[in-house]
């Protein structure tokens, strides 16, 4: 690690400048804060590589106190066009992190730059970045030759999707690319820790039953991304635990890949330096539990599919209606779409509340699964999140007058 050096301003941005706009190496930046006495456009940016049909661009996902605004810059001319309005916003710091290194700039309350540079050895990012330029050529997240994919029967013999299962694929490929995507912001944001074979990431999946997406998420992250992982699978079945610990045997993971039986709410009793937890197609308030022990263990990040949502529907058709949604809440169908909606929104409301910052996002098309909706939940503990987080869900209570489950499980008061 070298020391900190104080620099002219301008110096210390023509080096995070050189480093975004370096794209054999770029991985991914996050620039935050506001200099004394200025004001930014934005509170917060945050820059990555992203592969679109078009080619290779720079993403720039801008955030505001309510929204975040998400622009694509094809690299060269472009991209250093939108680089530089960036590096224009009075920010008061910058972190970048390209393959091998991390370079973070704050700005001094005299205006002047002091810049530290610290060597990367394994991180999701530096990992991914190394494996960008292959990972382009491929059409697919996943190799649809893997064993795994054949032993969770979703390819046949010769490694072709089964037609019966193409809906499946879709969805474990798109959900491996939210999660690469997700370890990628994370670790620019700084939530996550540097990785070692002594340090590995650590990953948790609450409610797993048959395990399509476990074994994806550890094929995605220690095969083809090259990270040391350990991976627990969690599902209340017997019946799943010996069937996924049996396949984990026979693909040779049992070191790394484990399963265990019990209720999401006591699961890991005890489990520390968790990095990553994962709760997909959890049923009902299944989903609370998981989000309640992914706060309760500090998770960097979290990754959550809903499945069902009845526990509102009940307590919503209990409560006393308010006066402007009436017109809604007389009709059943309308009522659970409603309470849809609402139960999601307020779980990303209390996450924000408890530190995270949340975005709601679709990550397969609903022609492939109807649960699609998709939680992405990073531990920043930012001030003005937990501030709006509170803020919404005691307007939520003031309208609706019901307590959510996960605001019990997380004991939140108004």
């Amino acid at each position: 690690m070298t020391s900190p050096a104080s620099d002219p301003l301008a110096v210390g941005l023509g080096d995070i400048r050189a480093a975004l706009l370096d794209e054999a190496t770029f991985v991914g930046a996050v620039g935050s804060g506001r200099r004394k006495g200025q004001q930014a456009t934005w509170r917060r940016v945050e820059l990555r590589t992203v592969e679109l049909t078009s080619g290779p661009h720079l993403q720039v996902v801008a955030y505001d106190d309510t929204q975040s605004f998400t622009q694509n810059h094809r690299w060269g001319a472009e991209a250093a066009a939108a680089v530089d309005a960036l590096l224009a916003q009075p920010f008061g710091s910058w972190s970048v992190t390209a393959v091998g290194e991390r370079l973070g700039l704050q700005v001094t309350r005299k205006g002047a730059a002091v810049v530290h540079r610290h060597p990367v050895e394994q991180s999701p990012t530096t990992a991914a970045g190394a494996q960008r330029s292959h990972d382009r050529a491929k059409q697919h997240v996943l190799d649809t030759s893997a064993p795994y994919l054949r032993a969770v029967g979703i390819t046949d013999e010769s490694g072709r999707i089964k037609p019966s299962r193409q809906a499946k694929f879709r969805q474990v490929e798109e959900f491996c690319r939210r999660l690469a995507e997700s370890l990628e912001a994370a670790s620019a944001a700084g939530a996550l820790v540097a990785l070692t074979p002594e340090r590995p990431l650590r990953v948790v999946d609450l409610g797993c039953g048959n395990a399509y997406l476990t074994f994806a998420a550890y094929h995605l992250l220690a095969q083809v991304r090259g990270l040391p992982v350990l991976l627990v699978g969690v599902d209340a079945k017997e019946q799943a635990r010996e069937r996924n610990t049996t396949l984990a045997t026979e693909l040779g993971w049992s070191g790394q890949v484990s399963f265990e039986r019990g209720h999401i709410a006591e699961a890991l009793d005890g489990a520390a330096g968790l990095d990553v937890v994962l709760a997909l197609h959890a049923c009902d308030t299944a989903t609370d539990d998981a989000l309640a022990r992914a706060v309760q263990w500090g998770a960097p990040l979290v990754l959550s599919a809903p499945c069902c949502h009845h526990d509102l529907q009940r307590r919503l058709k209990d409560a006393p209606t308010p006066r402007a949604m009436t017109m809604v809440m007389r009709h059943g169908i309308l009522r659970e779409r409603l309470a849809d909606v609402l139960t999601d929104a307020v779980r990303a409301s209390l996450l924000r509340r408890s530190g995270y910052r949340v975005e709601v996002v679709e990550f397969v098309g609903s022609q492939h699964t109807p649960r699609n909706t998709l939680l992405r939940a990073i531990r920043v503990d930012d001030a003005a999140s937990r501030a709006g987080g509170s803020g919404e869900y005691r307007d939520f209570v003031d309208q609706w007058s019901v307590t959510p489950r996960l605001a019990e499980l997380l004991e939140v008061r108004t």
